[in-house]
């Protein structure tokens, strides 16, 4: 019994633990300013898939594009590299 059980908890234990996120210095967080305060850093999405830097950069500066050339948007939108961040 012992021997049919291992390999599934070990494969179990795997599933579990894989860590399918990107590391800190390769994930991104999108921010805004506010309407009131032009100083304060609002979160506004992270980018942290696992398919490195350039990816998640490339999502991150088109989604703050995006948010930006919207009509009458005055709050101003940028990505910082690394989690959320007061």
């Amino acid at each position: 019994m012992i021997k049919i059980i291992s390999p599934f908890l070990i494969s179990f234990t795997f599933l579990f633990s894989y860590k399918g996120y990107a590391d800190e210095n390769q994930m991104l967080t999108l921010y805004r300013n506010s309407v009131i305060d032009t100083h304060m850093r609002i979160h506004v999405a992270s980018f942290n898939a696992k398919d490195g830097y350039d990816y998640n950069s490339e999502n991150c500066h088109l989604a703050a594009e995006l948010f930006q050339n919207q009509l009458r948007v005055v709050t101003r939108f940028w990505c910082e590299i690394g989690n959320f961040k007061k």
